[in-house]
């Protein structure tokens, strides 16, 4: 896509946004979007901001970051509300706390002692980011990289990136393909394929925030969240996995019958893992082994407005993280600031790690494809 182009489709698609989280009979729950607040170039490539709607739902996409800006679906009454956590424009996420909202996350998701992992018998060294390790791909990760716009179509987007030898520390050079599609179903897909010309780690996510009241609509703590899991990954002090797994039985961690997210969250002062994370900040086992197989990775309903989200994936886990740092410094599309505890990530991955051997292995190879799928399903309870 040329420069041209590229601005004829901002002018475009300007127009539609006005209607892109709107309906002719209901209440919308949502702030309007102006793509001239997206216009910057960042690192000599052009940041723009692209809408995509399918049904009753429709979503913003900027590929600074292949960010969910904004993601609109109707209530049980029918009254459409923006679910996703974002902000009105590109300098808000520029300066936010909080960096990784709606973000693409990698090479590598979590964090990795001293930044510093084997491979091919050889030990590699990685940029430090996090105190004394490496974290979410590290200071200039996927999140912070502008993605080229293949093709944009009305229900779908196609970004792509080229991750270089040595960046960030990754050897090898990192082809990624993301694509985002909305389905007639009232599904966001989200699609990674990777390749790479020298052994490498990979294991990507989206770090989108929820709010399924609607953005900035108060606590999370009520929404009833299912996970179809027996283990949960144990961390050290650094939040760092130690390759055990634990049993949820038994623990505040147990989200298989469905509960509240906050009717245990106040073991958060006597349970180990709790104390650890702040909260809940830990990746659940959804499979053992590497496969393509598409499960169930999580359900979470809010009682009030009857909206209910199913996450499905082909990853081995899901990381569920109750928003325990926000501070209400960050102020959101809806002009509301974003506070501890009125959001929830769920995010699909590998939960295993490069120093971990017990795990499944993230290792990518030249002539092999990095797949990773993404499912969010949007129904409404009646």
């Amino acid at each position: 896509m040329n420069r041209s182009s590229f601005y004829i489709l901002i002018i475009v698609l300007f127009f539609c946004s006005r209607v892109s989280c709107q309906t002719t009979s209901n209440y919308v729950q949502s702030a309007p979007l102006n793509p001239d607040n997206f216009n910057k170039v960042i690192d000599g490539k052009q940041v723009g901001l692209f809408f995509l709607k399918n049904g009753n739902i429709t979503a913003a996409i900027t590929n600074y970051g292949g960010r969910i800006v904004s993601l609109c679906t109707p209530d049980k009454n029918g009254q459409k509300g923006d679910v996703v956590l974002g902000f009105k424009s590109i300098e808000d996420y520029l300066k936010a706390t909080g960096v990784y909202h709606g973000a693409i996350v990698g090479r590598v998701i979590g964090r990795i002692a001293k930044g510093t992992f084997e491979l091919d018998g050889k030990m590699q060294s990685l940029t430090i980011n996090s105190g004394a390790n490496h974290q979410h791909g590290g200071l200039k990760g996927f999140h912070n990289q502008v993605w080229n716009v293949k093709t944009v179509t009305d229900s779908s987007i196609v970004l792509s990136y080229n991750s270089v030898d040595g960046e960030m520390g990754y050897p090898g050079t990192l082809n990624v393909e993301a694509t985002y599609q909305l389905t007639s179903n009232n599904e966001l897909t989200l699609k990674y394929l990777a390749t790479t010309d020298k052994t490498t780690i990979v294991n990507m996510t989206n770090h989108a925030f929820f709010n399924l009241a609607g953005e900035g609509n108060g606590s999370i703590l009520d929404h009833i969240l299912t996970i179809p899991s027996n283990y949960f990954c144990a961390v050290n002090p650094d939040k760092i996995k130690t390759g055990e797994l634990l049993k949820v039985s038994g623990t505040p961690f147990d989200f298989r019958e469905g509960k509240a997210i906050g009717k245990d969250i106040v073991l958060e002062t006597t349970n180990e893992q709790m104390k650890i994370a702040t909260g809940y900040d830990q990746s659940y086992v959804l499979k053992k082994k590497q496969s393509n197989k598409i499960v169930l990775a999580a359900t979470v309903v809010d009682p009030k407005s009857g909206r209910k989200l199913e996450v499905f994936t082909n990853n081995l886990g899901v990381h569920f993280f109750s928003a325990n740092f926000f501070k209400g410094v960050d102020i959101g599309k809806m002009g509301k600031p974003f506070h501890f505890r009125e959001s929830f990530a769920l995010e699909t991955q590998d939960y295993n790690s490069p120093n971990q051997k017990s795990f499944s292995t993230i290792v990518l190879n030249p002539n092999e494809k990095y797949e990773s799928y993404t499912i969010y399903r949007f129904s409404c309870l009646k």
